[in-house]
């Protein structure tokens, strides 16, 4: 029984609040109807839907034009490009077919203009066409799938001009499957195309690949998928904010699918209402992604490259605290830098259409106030850091010491600086900063520089002094120095890394250049870098080289070893006794380990090329 006070509380409620907006009522024909997401209902039908694949629809539609049309084509690209669709659009071009109406000439041959829809379009679409054969092959890997296929090729088709196989996933097929569908897919019947979709097109046989017309569907660009969610917003009678799109179109990563995904989940996480109609804001944007806002981003940003490492480690937190993730916020620092080295070198970068009005004015700023050294080391040092955070069990932790290496990375003086300052004679460097007094004096003379950018200075950073050595420090004039260093130092791999893979273009006291073997680790130069900085008590720069450098340090080893044994196969004695003692090996021993001992006496026949001494009447080999 229906309580009357229900009809008293709703009349109060419409009495305290005669101003509220009245929810937009859903159209007739959607009353009752299943909700179709975003993805399906907007999955394009035609060449002309395709976003961000304008070079592929220019050569179909020139070979369409000529009459070339293929037997087979590859699709090939990440998710949510388009492969399978593309395919299903492809099927409809090869079966266009539609009668004289309305004013629309008749077609009755293979076409790409596909408006009007013909007599099998829908069908097609839709995945219930008799003709169009849509196989997964993720499901179905064996070759008896593929007899299947093979048999039913040589039927000719029931209703249209072709009988159509898209095979999605291709890759996953078997090799036997592979095998089994060469010979259809090299002579296929007249009345067969072939359409193989797949996201790892390298684990498809080449064999196969080699038969087919192949197209990459390539990444669709976040201005290009800004644009096309704006559109779509405007369709549904969503507001979104320009924002908001960006941030989901820079989420999916060149995918429309997960752009459309991401788009319907906004929608559902916003909630909110604005002029009839329902509103997508970049704050419940970026709180559904748990990434932060971009202007916090770029203050968090500028705090670390002028130095302020406090600021940056509290802004941090209070992102954290927010709920964005760590290594998302490191990932947009990341970007954030490359940006700016961006807009650097080509200004127009900055109008791109998923850049944010903040990242765009703030952009310039820093441009015009950052050194090109100083973008490229603050990339290089968040990228490490965004690994770190990823593998860390304690992501902020990993974060906050991303930030202090960024922060304090102006202490390390840029190649043009080590070079200026070695051209120039110094002698007599001033001492590093202390680490426990703050930021160094290279990383407040980053925020000088931002400073000064606001007033329209050219700002002048100082490179910072290398550390002075300590009297007692080894003095290290020859490579051969060093690796005997590393080696009374117990560090042994280390040694082996200097006489495998290093290969010496330049050599003096304080810096090294050399370019590195093919098996060289990537991180000797960072290595050789602290760890003669810890044995000598000062500054080392240590460059990777794009000459060649001369031979290492084990390959002239090797040479000389080489040569030494060739000296002694020469010599008579040697064949001689090779011959008396088959199978027998020659060994050339270092010259030092051949110096006769005390105990050795008067009678040791050992010479200079270590042929063997004479033991009891018996060769030692």
């Amino acid at each position: 029984m229906d309580d009357p006070r229900d009809d008293v509380r709703s009349a109060a409620a419409d009495a305290d609040s005669p101003a509220a907006p009245a929810k937009a009522p859903r159209p007739a024909d959607e009353v009752g109807a299943p909700y179709r997401v975003l993805a399906r209902k907007y999955r394009p039908a035609r060449f002309e839907d395709l976003i961000g694949q304008e070079a592929m629809v220019r050569t179909l539609s020139n070979a369409f034009a000529l009459g070339r049309v293929h037997q087979a084509y590859l699709l090939t690209g990440v998710r949510g490009v388009g492969k399978t669709t593309t395919a299903r659009i492809l099927a409809r071009a090869f079966n266009f077919e539609r009668e004289a109406k309305d004013g629309f000439p008749a077609v009755s041959r293979p076409t790409i203009e596909l408006d009007p829809p013909g007599v099998h379009c829908q069908a097609i679409m839709e995945s219930r066409h008799v003709d169009v054969v849509e196989m997964d092959a993720a499901s179905h890997t064996g070759v008896d799938d593929v007899r299947e296929i093979i048999e039913g090729a040589r039927y000719s088709p029931v209703m249209a001009r072709f009988k159509v196989y898209i095979i999605d996933e291709v890759h996953m097929l078997s090799k036997s499957a592979f095998n089994a569908l060469l010979k259809t897919l090299e002579e296929p019947p007249d009345h067969v195309k072939f359409l193989f979709a797949t996201t790892e097109v390298e684990k498809v046989p080449v064999t196969v690949r080699s038969r087919c017309q192949r197209f990459d569907l390539r990444r669709v660009e976040p201005g290009a998928l800004a644009a096309h969610l704006a559109s779509i917003c405007a369709s549904e009678n969503v507001f979104a904010e320009e924002e908001a799109l960006a941030v989901l179109a820079r989420a999916a990563e060149g995918s429309v699918r997960d752009a459309l995904s991401l788009l319907d989940q906004a929608i559902a996480h916003g909630g909110g209402e604005s002029g009839g109609g329902v509103e997508v804001s970049a704050e419940s944007a970026r709180a559904m992604l748990g990434i932060a806002d971009r202007g916090r981003v770029v203050d968090l940003f500028e705090d670390v490259m002028g130095g302020r490492i406090a600021p940056a480690l509290a802004s941090l937190k209070a992102l954290y605290d927010d709920g964005a993730d760590p290594a998302a916020i490191v990932l947009e620092l990341a970007e954030f830098a490359h940006l700016v080295t961006r807009i650097k070198i080509v200004p127009s970068a900055a109008e791109d259409a998923s850049v944010t009005p903040v990242e765009r004015r703030r952009g310039v700023e820093l441009a015009q106030a950052l050194s090109m050294a100083v973008l490229t080391r603050a990339w290089q040092l968040l990228s490490k850091g965004l690994a770190e955070v990823r593998e860390s069990p304690r992501p902020l932790a990993a974060a906050d010491m991303a930030l202090v290496r960024l922060a304090y990375a102006a202490d390390l003086p840029t190649p043009e600086e080590t070079l200026r300052r070695l051209g120039s004679g110094a002698a007599s460097p001033r001492p590093a900063p202390a680490r426990d007094a703050g930021p160094s004096e290279g990383a407040r003379a980053q925020g000088a520089a931002l400073a000064a950018q606001a007033s329209h200075a050219r700002p002048i950073v100082a490179p910072p002094a290398p550390a002075s050595a300590p009297d007692d420090a080894p003095r290290l004039a020859r490579f051969e120095e060093v690796v005997a260093l590393a080696a009374a130092r117990r560090d042994i791999q280390l040694k082996l890394a200097l006489e495998r893979d290093v290969r010496l273009v330049r050599f003096e006291e304080g810096s090294i250049e050399f370019a590195p073997g093919p098996d060289a680790s990537p991180q000797l130069a960072q290595t050789l870098t602290r760890r003669l900085q810890e044995w000598t008590g000062r500054r080392w720069i240590v460059a990777v080289s794009r000459e060649d450098g001369s031979a290492t340090l084990k390959e002239r080893a090797d040479a000389q070893a080489a040569r030494e044994m060739e000296g002694v196969m020469a010599d008579p004695a040697v064949r001689r006794a090779l011959e008396l003692f088959p199978g027998a090996e020659i060994t050339v021993r270092p010259k030092e380990e051949r110096e006769p001992s005390a105990a050795s006496g008067a009678g040791a026949m050992e010479d200079d090329v270590g042929f063997p001494d004479e033991i009891d009447g018996e060769p030692d080999f």
